[in-house]
């Protein structure tokens, strides 16, 4: 569970002029379902996803996972729970281009084993890439396949929370679909945060949290 209690972060343009990215947002997110955050672009939804995900520090605010004050964390604590708990898809896919789409997968794994390998191929089978196509490096690939192997690495290790980044930005409506439909079914016993400006992804999501301007929108605070 993340508790999240008046969160700022401040972006440092110049000596002049900050930017509030996010600006005093409190909240409470369960251990499963999936969570929506959406917003038009620039709106904060990305930057309040690296702070829960750990990937920023906020300038100021707690954000306490599971019992954990972040603020009370060390920075190689903080890499263990991003590491151990967290699992990652972002708006690019980040592939190694020497690598097959197989072994792409396999590489964020905890451990290579035969069990390992097996469930890499399970992931990209679920995502529609075919075993032909899991041989292939990353730039024989569509960008949509390539996408979904971004997925099927983020799962691999079975995170117990998963940060989606805008996931279906590359997919055509069917495999888009098919992604969301697979990332709801995970959510049944984890949680998944999806970042977009898409409406139309996040039906049948358990929450939508709207953002504009670095603040959740007056709806969603007094729900």
């Amino acid at each position: 569970m993340f508790e999240v209690s008046h969160l700022n972060l401040i972006y440092d343009m110049d000596k002049e002029e900050k930017v509030c990215a996010v600006n005093d947002v409190s909240l409470t997110l369960p251990d499963t379902g999936l969570i929506g955050i959406i917003g038009p672009s620039g709106s904060g939804k990305s930057s309040l996803m690296y702070c829960l995900s750990t990937l920023k520090k906020a300038t100021d605010g707690d954000i306490v996972y599971n019992g954990k004050n972040y603020k009370e964390l060390t920075g190689k604590e903080l890499e263990r729970l991003r590491r151990e708990q967290f699992g990652f898809v972002f708006q690019h896919h980040f592939l190694v281009g020497y690598m097959s789409a197989l072994d792409n997968v396999m590489v964020a794994a905890k451990e290579s084993t035969t069990e390992t390998k097996k469930r890499a191929e399970e992931l990209l089978q679920q995502l529609r890439i075919k075993p032909a196509e899991c041989k292939k490096k990353p730039k024989q690939l569509s960008g949509g396949q390539r996408q979904r192997c971004a997925i099927a690495r983020a799962l691999i290790n079975e995170p117990k929370v998963l940060f989606a980044d805008e996931p279906t930005a590359s997919l055509d409506h069917e495999n888009a679909f098919r992604v969301m439909h697979y990332l709801k079914e995970y959510a049944k016993e984890h949680l998944v945060i999806v970042i977009t400006h898409d409406h139309s992804i996040l039906e049948g999501a358990d929450r939508v949290i709207e953002i504009w301007d670095g603040e959740i929108s007056t709806k969603e605070a007094v729900e």
